[in-house]
C-alpha cells in the first residue's frame, strides 16, 4: 500500500501560537528535537511496510515543495483546502492508499505497520465501504492540553 502525507495546508494554527518573529515558515518544516515533522513522518512510514510515499504539496507550501524534491514522489494541489487537495491527491495514486498529516511527529512505523495490519485484517467489511480512520482519543487529547476541531463517538460514523 502507499502512503499520501498531507503537507500543503497553511498551518495557520500553529503560526497563530508562535511569537510574530517564527510566522514565516512552513508547518511540516517545524522542527521538533531539532529534526522537521515532515522527516519525522517520512521516517516512520520508510519503516513501516509502506511501498511507496507521496507528498502532497500546494503553492502554501513552497518550502516543503523544495525539502521533499528528489527524496519521495511529489503530487501537487491548487491549495484549496484539506478536502480539495486531498481529493486531487487520491485521483492521481491507486487505491487503497493511507492518509497521514505532515504533523504527526511522533508516529512510528510500528505504529503505521499496526494500522494497516487492522485494515486488512478488517478487510471490506460490508462489500461497499473500503475505507477505515484511526483518530486520537478526546480524552487523550484533553489530558494533553490540546484542542479538539472535531468529536466523533465511537461508531457514530455509518455508511
Amino acid at each position: 500500500m502507499d502512503a499520501l502525507v498531507m503537507c500543503g495546508g497553511e498551518g495557520t494554527r500553529l503560526a497563530d501560537s508562535l511569537p510574530a518573529a517564527d510566522s514565516a515558515w512552513e508547518k511540516p518544516l517545524y522542527r521538533i528535537g531539532g529534526v522537521p515533522m515532515i522527516d519525522r513522518v517520512l521516517g516512520a512510514l520508510i519503516e513501516s511496510h509502506i511501498e511507496q510515499v507521496h507528498a502532497v504539496v500546494s503553492p502554501a507550501s513552497p518550502e516543503t515543495h523544495a525539502h521533499l524534491a528528489g527524496r519521495v514522489s511529489l503530487i501537487e494541489t491548487p491549495g484549496e483546502g484539506y478536502v480539495a487537495d486531498l481529493s486531487v491527491a487520491l485521483d492521481a495514486v491507486e487505491q487503497p492508499v493511507l492518509t497521514v498529516a505532515a504533523d504527526l511527529p511522533l508516529l512510528t512505523g510500528d505504529m503505521v505497520d499496526d494500522v494497516l495490519e487492522a485494515y486488512a485484517e478488517a478487510g471490506d467489511i460490508d462489500g461497499e465501504h473500503d475505507s477505515m480512520t484511526v483518530a486520537v482519543p478526546e480524552s487523550l487529547k484533553t489530558d494533553l492540553g490540546v484542542s479538539s476541531d472535531t468529536v466523533v463517538e465511537r461508531g457514530a460514523i455509518e455508511g
